[in-house]
C-alpha cells in the first residue's frame, strides 16, 4: 500500500511540475507591458492609429475564428499536441516581433498570438487528464497561481530593466523569446495523457472530476439541471460505447449537455455578466497601452507600465483570494454585487478617459482590473459550483466564445479602420458607457430579485398570521 501511495504521489508531481514550469516561462515575458511603445518606437516606427485600428484588431478576429475548432481538437488529440502548438506559436510571434517590419507583418504576429490565446484551453485542461481527482484542487491552484507569478515577475523585471538599466525594448523582447523557447522545450517532454474529458474517457463511464460526493448538490443554482444531466454525459447509452471515436455523437451530446446547463435562469444571468464583462475587459486590456501612450508618450519620459501591471496583477490576486473568506449569500445579493462593481469599473474607465495625468490613468486601471478579478472569481465559482468537469469546461468554453463574439462586434464597430475607427479617447468613453449599461442591467435584475423575495416573505408571514388566528 505504501509503494502504491508513493507511485501515485510521484505520478501527479512530475506532470504538474512540468506544466508549472511551462506556465511560468510562457508568462515570463518582460516585454509585454511595453508592446505599444515598442511598436511605435524607432524599431517599428508605426503610428498609434496603425497600431490601434489596423494591427490589434487582428488578434480579436483570429482568436474568435480559431477558438471553437481548437476547443474540440484539444480534447480529441488529448491536450499535449495543442500545448506544443501553443509553445510554437509563442516562438513564431516573438520572432516576428523582433525581426519583421511593417503593418502586414504585425498583423501576422497578431494572428499567431490569436493562436496562442485560443490554445490556452489545453494548458488548463491537460492536468485533469493525468492526475487523480484527489489532487484536482491542489494542481489547479498550482497551475493558475504560477501564471500570475510568472506575469508579475516579468512585469517587475521589465520595469527594473527599463527604469534602472535603460535596456531597450528590443532586448526585452529577446528575453521574452528565450523564455517562451524554454517553455516550448518543457512542452515536448510532458507525458501524453491516455484519456480526455469527452472523446477518450474512462471506460467506467464516470466523468473525470466527478466523485461520489459530487452527486449531492451544495447549492440551489444548478440543483434542478444537474439531476437531469447525469444521463447525458456521465452515463452514455450502450449503443454509444464507441463514443471515443464517433465524433458526431460526441458533438450531439455536447449540444444536449449545453442546453441542459443553460436551463437554469441563475446560471444564464451569471453567464451573461461573464460574457459581457469579459468582452469589455479584453478590450480595455488590449488597448490600455495605447491610451497610456497617448497621455504620456514613452519616448518623451520614463514610463511605469511594467510596475502598474505587476501591482494590478497582485491586487487582482488578492481580491480573488478574498472571495473565499467572505460569507455572502451570492444567490440573493450576487446580482447586486455585479451591478455595484460594474459601476465602479465604469467610473474607473471614465477617470482614465478624462484624465490628462498618467498617474490617474494608472490608478483607474488598478481599480478596474482588481474589480474585474474579484467579480470574475465570484461568477466562476457560482457557475462551476455544481457542474462536473465536462460541464465546467463546456460552459466556460461557450461563455468565452460568447464574450469573444461580443468583443469582435465591438472591435469592428468601434476600433477597426473599416468601421468607425474611433480615436483612443472616444474608444474608452465607449467602454466606460458599456460598463455603465452592464451595471444598469444588473441593478434592475437585483431590484427584481430582492423585491420578489420580499413579496414572498410578506405573503408567507400573512399566511402564518391567518393560520394562527
Amino acid at each position: 500500500m505504501g509503494l502504491c501511495s508513493k507511485q501515485a504521489h510521484a505520478g501527479w508531481i512530475y506532470p504538474t511540475t512540468l506544466l508549472c514550469i511551462y506556465g511560468f516561462f510562457t508568462n515570463m515575458r518582460p516585454s509585454e507591458p511595453f508592446l505599444t511603445p515598442y511598436l511605435t518606437g524607432p524599431e517599428h516606427n508605426l503610428t498609434l492609429e496603425q497600431v490601434t485600428n489596423s494591427v490589434f484588431p487582428v488578434w480579436t478576429y483570429s482568436y474568435l475564428a480559431i477558438l471553437f475548432p481548437v476547443f474540440v481538437l484539444t480534447d480529441y488529440v488529448r491536450y499535449k499536441p495543442v500545448i506544443i502548438l501553443q509553445g510554437l506559436s509563442y516562438i513564431i510571434s516573438w520572432i516576428l516581433l523582433l525581426f519583421a517590419r511593417g503593418v502586414p507583418a504585425m498583423q501576422g504576429l497578431e494572428f499567431c498570438y490569436g493562436m496562442v490565446t485560443a490554445t490556452e484551453v489545453a494548458y488548463y485542461s491537460y492536468i485533469y487528464s493525468v492526475v487523480d481527482t484527489d489532487h484536482y484542487q491542489r494542481v489547479t491552484s498550482y497551475c493558475r497561481s504560477i501564471t500570475l507569478v510568472g506575469f508579475t515577475v516579468a512585469s517587475v523585471l521589465g520595469q527594473l530593466l527599463v527604469s534602472l538599466a535603460r535596456v531597450s525594448y528590443f532586448y526585452l523582447n529577446v528575453i521574452s523569446l528565450v523564455s517562451v523557447s524554454v517553455a516550448f522545450l518543457c512542452s515536448m517532454v510532458l507525458p501524453m495523457p491516455k484519456q480526455s474529458m469527452f472523446f477518450h474517457r474512462k471506460e467506467t463511464g464516470d466523468a473525470p472530476g466527478r466523485t461520489s460526493e459530487d452527486s449531492t448538490p451544495t447549492s440551489n443554482i444548478t440543483e434542478a439541471t444537474c439531476t437531469e444531466q447525469q444521463s447525458s454525459m456521465t452515463d452514455p447509452d450502450p449503443e454509444n460505447k464507441d463514443i471515443e471515436t464517433n465524433f458526431c455523437k460526441v458533438l450531439w451530446l455536447l449540444c444536449k449537455d449545453l442546453k441542459e446547463c443553460y436551463s437554469s435562469s441563475q446560471l444564464i444571468y451569471w453567464s451573461l455578466w461573464w460574457a459581457l464583462a469579459t468582452a469589455g475587459y479584453n478590450q480595455v486590456v488590449n488597448y490600455v497601452q495605447v491610451l497610456w501612450e497617448h497621455v504620456e508618450p514613452a519616448q518623451n519620459s520614463t514610463i511605469y507600465n511594467g510596475g502598474v501591471e505587476a501591482v494590478s496583477t497582485f491586487l487582482g490576486a488578492l481580491s480573488s483570494l478574498s472571495v473565499g473568506y467572505v460569507k455572502v449569500n451570492w444567490e440573493l445579493s450576487g446580482e447586486l454585487a455585479l451591478a455595484i462593481f460594474s459601476a465602479v469599473n465604469a467610473g474607473a474607465l471614465f477617470l482614465m478617459d478624462y484624465s490628462t495625468n498618467i498617474w490617474m490613468c494608472y490608478a483607474g486601471y488598478l481599480v478596474f482590473k482588481s474589480s474585474y478579478m474579484l467579480l470574475i472569481t465570484i461568477a466562476t465559482f457560482q457557475i462551476a459550483v455544481n457542474l462536473t468537469m465536462e460541464r465546467y469546461a463546456l460552459m466556460f468554453g461557450m461563455n468565452t466564445f460568447a464574450a469573444l463574439a461580443l468583443q469582435t462586434i465591438m472591435t469592428i464597430i468601434v476600433v477597426d479602420s473599416r468601421g468607425l475607427g474611433l480615436d483612443i479617447i472616444t474608444q474608452f468613453l465607449v467602454y466606460g458607457s458599456y460598463f455603465a449599461v452592464i451595471a444598469g442591467i444588473f441593478f434592475a435584475r437585483s431590484l427584481y430579485v430582492i423585491t420578489t423575495l420580499l413579496c414572498k416573505r410578506t405573503v408567507k408571514n400573512e399566511a402564518k398570521v391567518e393560520t394562527h388566528l
